[in-house]
């Protein structure tokens, strides 16, 4: 029947849409092996439909059609009508080019013998090592580079007798990763885990330690240079890590240095250890807004011996929380030097610290004064150089400011040909993903009331990397717009036809930049061009968000000029690129703390703010 359907429906296509070129007929400006009723070509009627004749017709937003052909695109939306679309997920994810994490599922593999895993991605190694006498397993450039890498170690190494596991360059410079090690060296006996520049330079990195070397004896950890220049991730979950231990030490060093809103998580850590010894090193040094939340850490124990040096150091604000931290614990010693010295003030609370411990010492030197200690020992507690403030005082500002990347934010008379500037890195740092058919999205649900059901259509489970990510997206979709803002999330392209022409009128200009050549240097600006003579106008600006299919957060903001300019190289002054930039006239309603003030050293509301569209971001403008 949907055979028959679709052969009637071209039919009926190829007779109403036709037009007579030179004597023969031409189908309605599609080659002949196009077929009509692929979501692409129903997007290119569609423009031509709504958009004036006069404007030019996108190819860019063509080419971020759904590629699904006409069969998949009808029977997947029939799939989305029933509510039956997770029955065919990862067909669903292929055909139509979405960002999924793949479903890893119990794996009974195991292995005797060493082994060496180079350059391996999305592995699901359950019960890999467990038992094993001796020998090491070495995991190098594992992951790296990758777009949207998930890899599960459940029950890795567990009940291993001097087992060493070594993770090197892991998961390095990619985008999306989400790593879970579940019950990892639990039990064992000896041996060492040792992570070395895991997850640098990642965007969205995820890890998940539960029950990570619970009851081990004598089992080290180390973990140095984790983290480093990542991005915005949910960071790192440590949960019953080292629980239960004999004689564990284990080693954070420069984890999360340079990173950027990175949080981490420790719950019931080395809780009823033995023994303990725990080293934080650098730990969130540099950091942008590290958040990072103990709890439970410590409780019981016995004899253990933690240090953190340097912890959140030169941090740009940031949170930390230590709920009920060596709480019950015996003969423990904890040392704070030059904890939270960081740049512009963050906070700490510190609550049920070293209650009911029995002859622990706790002490805090060259500590911060924006903390809060709730219900800790009074005993066995010292302070020395607390209240020494470093907000605002250590160098001479500009590294508060290293955040907020050069060239991010500039001032609309930079715009001048002529202009050397540096250029911020306007590469598209998210996963390729494609828009979904009008057919398909008016289908799926899409708020904040039913994150349930979408969780449950995207394969995300509980407290995962890909749930979160939903939420966040949703949420901000549903964010009130702020003044004077209009605002809509589209997940097709027709959607975002409809917004800008809602707002612009059907006469209307589609721009982005040409490439990224020039991101991350310095750049000349060539000839420039004012969008409608470079007066005030209105414009509708589209930026992508993080979300399964092709989602962008679209908004109009009042009074802004739009720009085109060549960017040339800066020793040959040979054309490189060609850049849109907008130039916000009104800035009154922004925030006091808003990174385009702190780069650009002003206030709200006295000064305009211009930015570049990054790649694959785009612009409307009402035509010429």
């Amino acid at each position: 029947m949907l055979k028959q359907f679709l052969l009637l429906q071209s039919l009926s296509f190829i007779f109403f849409n036709v037009v007579i070129v030179g004597g023969r007929l031409i189908g309605g400006g599609f080659s002949a092996e196009q077929n009509p009723f692929t979501p692409k070509a129903s997007l290119v009627r569609y423009w031509n439909k709504e958009i004036r004749s006069e404007s030019p017709r996108s190819e860019f937003l063509i080419s971020k059609a759904s590629p699904l052909n006409a069969v998949d695109s009808a029977t997947f939306s029939k799939l989305a009508a029933t509510n039956s679309l997770p029955t065919r997920f990862p067909d669903f994810c292929s055909a139509a080019n979405l960002f999924c994490f793949p479903d890893l599922g119990t794996s009974l593999e195991k292995h005797e013998e060493d082994v060496k895993f180079s350059t391996y991605e999305q592995k699901n190694f359950t019960n890999y090592g467990s038992g094993r006498p001796g020998g090491g397993d070495s995991f190098k450039n594992y992951s790296k580079d990758g777009n949207v890498e998930t890899d599960s170690f459940r029950r890795y190494s567990r009940n291993g007798a001097g087992h060493d596991d070594k993770f090197s360059v892991y998961g390095d410079s990619s985008n999306v990763v989400e790593e879970g090690f579940n019950s990892y060296g639990t039990s064992g006996t000896g041996g060492a885990g040792e992570f070395t520049n895991y997850q640098n330079n990642v965007n969205n990195p995820t890890s998940r330690f539960t029950a990570y070397s619970d009851g081990a004896n004598g089992r080290t950890q180390s973990f140095k240079t984790y983290t480093q220049n990542a991005n915005a991730g949910p960071g790192q979950s440590f949960t019953s890590y080292g629980k239960n231990g004999n004689g564990i030490p284990n080693e954070f060093a420069s984890y999360g240095v340079s990173s950027n809103v990175v949080g981490s998580g420790f719950s019931n850590y080395g809780e009823n250890g033995n023994a303990a010894n725990d080293t934080f090193t650098s730990y969130g040094t540099d950091g942008n807004v590290p958040q990072n939340n103990f709890k439970n850490y410590g409780a019981a124990g016995n004899s253990a011996d933690d240090t953190f040096s340097n912890y959140r150091d030169k941090a740009n604000v940031g949170d930390d929380s230590f709920s009920s931290y060596a709480k019950d614990s015996s003969n423990e010693k904890v040392k704070f030097v030059n904890y939270g010295q960081s740049f512009n003030p963050g906070s700490e609370k510190f609550t049920g610290y070293g209650k009911g411990a029995e002859d622990s010492r706790i002490s805090f030197k060259t500590y911060t004064p924006n903390s809060t200690f709730k219900d800790y020992a009074k005993n066995g507690v010292a302070f020395s150089k607390y209240n020494v403030s470093t907000a605002n005082t250590v160098g001479d500002g500009k590294t508060v400011n290293k955040w907020i990347e050069p060239g991010k934010f500039f001032r609309e008379s930079s715009l001048k040909e002529g202009t050397v500037i540096p250029m911020p890195d306007i590469k598209d740092k998210m996963p390729k993903r494609s828009f979904l058919p009008r057919t398909i999205i008016t289908k799926l649900p899409f708020s904040v009331s039913k994150l349930g059901e979408i969780k449950r259509i995207f394969h995300a489970g509980e407290n995962s990397t890909m749930g979160g990510l939903i939420t966040d997206a949703v949420t901000e979709c549903e964010r009130p717009p702020s003044v004077g803002e209009t605002k809509r999330c589209v997940g097709s392209a027709e959607d975002m036809i409809d917004f800008a022409t809602s707002v612009l009128g059907r006469s209307v200009v589609l721009r982005t930049t040409d490439n990224v050549a020039g991101s991350k240097q310095k750049v000349v600006i060539g000839k420039v061009n004012g969008i409608n003579g470079g007066k005030v106008t209105k414009a509708v600006s589209c930026h992508q968000s993080l979300y399964p299919y092709l989602l962008y957060y679209c908004h109009s903001v009042p009074k802004v000029r739009v720009y085109e300019a060549d960017i040339l190289e800066i020793d040959s002054k040979k054309k490189i690129n060609h850049g849109i930039a907008i130039c916000h006239m009104d800035t009154s309603s922004w925030g006091a703390t808003h990174g385009a003030f702190l780069a650009l050293g002003s206030k709200p509301g006295r000064i305009e703010v211009c930015h570049w569209i990054f790649e694959n971001d785009m612009n409307w403008a009402i035509a010429d």
